[in-house]
C-alpha cells in the first residue's frame, strides 16, 4: 500500500482520504501515511469543536496545495476524524507529487 491508495480522481478535482489528529502540540499538514487506513495523517492544533479544526484544515491544505481556499471542500467526515477532502483545480499526479514531496521534508527533519 502506498499513498496513491489515499488519492483518487473525480471529475474535474481529486479526493483525499485523510486522518486528522485536532488539538495537537503543532500543525502537520501532511504528517503520515497510515498505510492500514489507506489515509493522509494530518495534525491541527485547533480543537475539533464549532468547526475550528475543519476550517484550519482547509486553511492549511489551501496553503500546502497552493489553491484557493474555495477549492477544498470536506466531502465526507465533516464531524469524524476519518475525512475525504476534494482539491478543484488540481490533478491526481500534481497531488500525489505534492503529497510525497510534503512527506519527504518530515522525513529529512
Amino acid at each position: 500500500m502506498s499513498l496513491e491508495d489515499a488519492v483518487r480522481k473525480s471529475d474535474n478535482l481529486v479526493v483525499i482520504d485523510i486522518s486528522v489528529t485536532p488539538n495537537s502540540k503543532t500543525i502537520n499538514v501532511p504528517d503520515n501515511y497510515n498505510q492500514w487506513r489507506n489515509r493522509i495523517e494530518v495534525k491541527l492544533t485547533q480543537k475539533a469543536e464549532s468547526g475550528k479544526a475543519n476550517n484550519q484544515l482547509i486553511e492549511n491544505f489551501s496553503e500546502f496545495f497552493g489553491v484557493n481556499k474555495s477549492s477544498i471542500k470536506i466531502t465526507s467526515g465533516e464531524k469524524s476524524s476519518q475525512k475525504s477532502v476534494s482539491v478543484k483545480g488540481l490533478s491526481y499526479d500534481d497531488a500525489v507529487s505534492i503529497l510525497k514531496s510534503g512527506l519527504n521534508d518530515l522525513n529529512d527533519l
